[in-house]
């Protein structure tokens, strides 16, 4: 299971940096936030990260903390 969600997340960037409307990706941050909630990633971090939106951020954590992309 862990190993889909960092495979989802991975996906989720991707979708972030392609992503044309506010609205997409805002849709894509509410599934990142679930996503990093169901790894058990402390909220403190989620919180930081959703409020950055910046997909960049969300690639490097991924890469550091959660296994590579």
């Amino acid at each position: 299971m862990p190993e889909i969600m960092r495979q989802k997340l991975g996906e989720l960037v991707t979708e972030l940096y392609l992503a044309t409307t506010d609205k997409k990706r805002e849709q894509l941050w509410k599934r990142v936030e679930q996503a990093l909630k169901n790894l058990r990633v402390p909220d403190a971090q989620i919180e930081n990260l959703i409020s950055k939106a910046d997909p960049a951020l969300l690639a490097t954590f991924i890469e550091k903390h959660l296994g590579a992309i």
